[in-house]
């Protein structure tokens, strides 16, 4: 793929690892490794960079071992872009390279950038930092009670239930505490004040749902409304082949964002006079219950996309009825529209498999 508007034309490639890094220039020559600290990274890695402006670095998500590598080069204001590493390994086998060492992988993700041309990666402010860390924190709580609790229906001791329920007291405490303070730095976040404003007017958005949206999706307002919806993963996939027209599915995006939107629907759908509207109206049509959710999902993301990218106001007049109303019936065919195929963050939409399907995903 080229693409003649991108604006970088050197790519190094980075392979991360807890205690070390294996990174290729596009140049062709050997990859280098150096310790995964901020001295070495500085001096071998940055200082090596030639034409700062005209490079991307990319590297794959390790689920936190890439931060310090992030963060030094937003300091140095080195673009950068974090890629799915399932969108690599397929590329890897695509290109014919099966052998891995880390060394390989360096050169493979200095290829990658060559021909996907990802998306450089937006600074975040410490205030979003603090928030996406508050947001992951919560996620985590409630995967533990939910352990906690599915244990509790398992265990007959006493004693062990006892320790069992000390627990998820602690947990429980802990994750009205998170909540307190996610509602504080929302409060206090001037740099996306007005996302968030733009959010909270919105019936059927709460606290959790606002923090997620500002922490784990800051491209809202940013792509149009086919990229965000599968950026979510609410944008069902075509699959078809020759004559045979297949079910439209959703899969794919980020896991956590689609489980928070999906709440929010299910309120929206109840409370929220434009969602309401749009749901029942599909399920007057015959339109399976969960093919409505999903239809509304779908419509309340990029609703808020469309408002935040006009820094409008959430307005439940009869205009914005009309339109929908206009686009209701494409919205809902055979589960939502398919969804359009932008060049764009193909690398970020992680397949994983959706909580809420038009049908089960594969």
């Amino acid at each position: 793929m080229t693409n003649r508007d991108y604006p970088f034309t050197q790519f190094v490639g980075v392979d991360v690892s807890k205690a070390k890094l294996d990174f290729a220039f596009d140049d062709g020559k050997a990859s280098q490794e150096i310790k995964n600290t901020e001295k070495q990274i500085v001096d071998q890695l940055i200082g090596k960079i030639a034409d700062p402006q005209q490079t991307i670095v990319v590297m794959e998500a390790t689920g936190g071992y890439e931060d310090l590598l992030v963060s030094l080069l937003h300091r140095h204001n080195i673009a950068l872009a974090v890629v799915n590493p399932l969108r690599v390994n397929r590329f890897a086998k695509g290109i014919g390279r099966d052998a891995k060492t880390d060394p390989i992988d360096a050169g493979v993700i200095t290829r990658f950038g060559q021909v996907v041309q990802p998306n450089a990666q937006v600074a975040k402010s410490e205030a979003s930092k603090k928030l996406r860390s508050l947001v992951e924190r919560r996620r985590q709580l409630l995967d533990l009670i939910n352990q906690e609790r599915n244990r509790l229906q398992q265990t007959t001791d006493e004693e062990l239930l006892g320790y069992l329920r000390q627990t998820l007291e602690t947990l429980r405490k802990q994750l009205k505490t998170v909540d307190r303070r996610l509602e504080k730095c929302l409060r206090e976040d001037s740099q996306n004040a007005r996302r968030i404003e733009i959010m909270n007017n919105v019936q059927g958005l709460g606290p959790v749902a606002v923090g997620t949206f500002v922490a784990e999706l800051p491209e809202l307002g940013r792509f149009n409304r086919g990229q965000i919806a599968k950026l979510v993963g609410v944008a069902p996939m075509n699959n078809d082949s020759g004559q045979r027209i297949g079910r439209r599915r959703i899969y794919g995006g980020r896991s956590y964002v689609r489980r928070v939107l999906y709440m929010a629907t299910l309120v929206a759908a109840r409370h929220n006079p434009r969602i309401k509207a749009f749901y029942q109206r599909l399920l007057a049509k015959g339109k399976p219950k969960k093919v409505a959710l999903v239809a509304a999902m779908r419509k309340l993301i990029t609703i808020l996309n469309t408002l935040i990218k006009n820094d409008e106001m959430w307005s439940d007049g009869p205009r914005d009825e009309k339109k929908e109303r206009l686009r209701g019936t494409s919205d809902a065919q055979n589960g939502a529209v398919g969804a359009p195929s932008p060049r764009i963050s193909l690398e970020e939409l992680r397949p994983r498999s959706a909580p809420l399907c038009v049908s089960e995903s594969p």
